[in-house]
């Protein structure tokens, strides 16, 4: 605790100093004054806990600077000092809420006791303050929760009081990327690059063993999409960044429709199975339209999937396996129904596939996995993109196994792979392992068979299409920039200028004239 002294005679304020211990009693001196208006000024400045003040000081008087302490919102303890006993000042420090008046020449003892006695005030005034804090963080928290689950009224709340006011609101749930790692700690207001004092820019709080953030106002939700940006273009390998996945709902504009947001990033965040690799956000966007599209889980289903891909095994036709596993992937993020139910579907295809080879080349010795072992890594892994890849490498293995093949034919079905999903995100990391290719393997052989790199041939797919797309009117070039899989317009002008020598909307016009 602060102390501060405030006398017109510096002798007595030296001598105020070493009269008692203050080191024993819990305080410091943190200051000094010898007029009324320094007194005043360093009080405000100070914020001391116990002031010692003589009542009669140059330029202020000390019931005066008392006075205008209060008015300014001071809160500290006064122990006037005087050097006479006068009714009417101790009436008027009374009144301003001084608890004790001593008069010099003063007394060791009671100087003591008076400190003594507000320390013991101060101590009671913060445990109450304590209690009553606790208090209200306790109901805060409730509130919260009631509104982030639904399970409330909200409609009395002072929004203002608990500091639930903003323009909008967006629900946040994160943990860690890797999923075998525990107590995250991240503050989140580092890296948001926002200040959160009091809590004003986002509520922090746990449901379920959760950590959820609730995001208030567009200052904060706008820094919150520019991190997204960047999380999600370039997260650093080892930062903070690279270790979190993020799951985050609608906006909001009302408190009652908060818990809208929080169910999003839930359902987002139950959906993690989905994601593709090195995936660290997900958002609201990205749930499905179950009135749009839906995928029932059967045994119909799984034998199907199983007869296709056993002749195409057969026909030693990667180009169909693997458009086979692409659309299987696309038609599970539609099923409606839980993990566990899709990973037995999943093993349920693979055994099958497993049983029909075994049955009709049982004079080769093909290396399959147990089942069990199978079971076992289909139960354990956590995306989908896992469990396909696995899918890829055993049918590879299984061709090769029964037959041969040939780089050219290869090169043949990822061109027809290509030239069918350039609309999608198209990455030679991704291509190769469907093939059962090496990346950097295949990039090789590809460049020396085409006459040009991946990348380059995947552009000059697209900007094909493109332009058959420009050639109708109806389309606007935002459009066709996402139809031949381009997300970002300006890249599309960019790549499209690089290979036509001009902009879209220069092609489109010389060629509708």
């Amino acid at each position: 605790m602060k102390v501060f002294i405030a006398d017109d005679e510096s002798v007595i304020c030296e001598g105020l100093k070493h009269l008692i211990n203050w080191d024993e009693l819990g305080f410091t001196i943190c200051g000094e004054a010898n007029n009324g208006e320094d007194a005043l000024n360093s009080i405000i400045k100070l914020n001391p806990d116990v002031v010692l003040m003589d009542i009669r000081m140059p330029k202020l008087q000390g019931t005066q600077v008392i006075q205008f302490a209060r008015e300014q919102g001071f809160k500290g303890h006064f122990i006037i000092l005087s050097g006479f006993s006068d009714f009417k000042y101790a009436q008027t420090a009374i009144r301003y809420g001084v608890e004790f008046y001593i008069t010099k020449p003063i007394d060791e003892d009671e100087l003591y006791n008076a400190v003594h006695t507000v320390k013991e005030n101060i101590q009671k005034e913060r445990m109450n303050a304590n209690t009553l804090i606790q208090y209200r963080e306790k109901a805060r928290y409730t509130i919260l929760r009631d509104i982030l689950l639904n399970t409330g009224d909200v409609s009395g709340i002072n929004l203002e009081e608990i500091r639930l006011s903003a323009n909008e609101y967006q629900v946040v749930i994160y943990e860690n990327y890797n999923q075998n790692t525990y107590n995250l700690i991240y503050d989140f207001a580092d890296l948001l690059k926002v200040t959160n004092q009091g809590n004003n820019s986002f509520e922090h709080i746990k449901i379920h063993e959760k950590d959820i953030i609730l995001l208030k106002g567009t200052f904060t939700l706008n820094h919150f999409h520019t991190f997204l940006n960047h999380y999600e273009t370039n997260p650093q390998k080892g930062s903070p960044l690279d270790s979190l996945f993020i799951a985050y709902g609608r906006k909001v504009t009302s408190v009652e429709d908060i818990h809208y947001s929080y169910e999003d990033a839930l359902n987002l965040m139950s959906r993690r199975f989905f994601c593709e690799e090195n995936q660290h956000t997900i958002g609201y966007e990205q749930l499905p339209k179950w009135d749009d599209s839906f995928f029932e889980i059967n045994e119909a289903q799984s034998t199907e999937y199983c007869r296709l891909l056993t002749n195409y095994i057969q026909s030693f036709n990667r180009r169909m396996i693997a458009d086979t596993l692409s659309a299987l992937k696309r038609n599970l993020y539609f099923a409606n129904t839980n993990i566990s139910n899709i990973k037995l579907f999943l093993t349920d295809i693979y055994l099958q596939i497993k049983e029909n080879i075994n049955h009709i080349y049982s004079t080769i010795d093909i290396p399959f996995p147990t089942n069990s072992s199978v079971i076992d890594f289909i139960e354990r892994k956590y995306y989908l993109y896992e469990i396909i890849l696995f899918f890829s490498e055993q049918f590879e293995m299984i061709i090769n196994a029964i037959g041969n093949f040939s780089s050219d034919s290869i090169l043949d079905d990822i061109v027809y792979y290509i030239n069918h999903n350039y609309r999608e995100n198209i990455k030679l990391e991704t291509i190769a392992p469907l093939f059962g290719y090496n990346s950097s393997y295949l990039g090789k052989i590809f460049n020396k068979k085409m006459g040009e790199n991946f990348n380059s041939y995947i552009d000059h797919v697209r900007i094909n299409h493109s332009k058959e797309l420009l050639l109708q009117k109806n389309l606007k070039v935002y459009e066709i920039s996402e139809l031949v899989g381009y997300k970002n317009v300006d890249y599309f002008h960019k790549k499209f200028k690089k290979y036509v020598g001009e902009s879209p909307a220069e092609f489109r016009k010389r060629n509708n004239t």
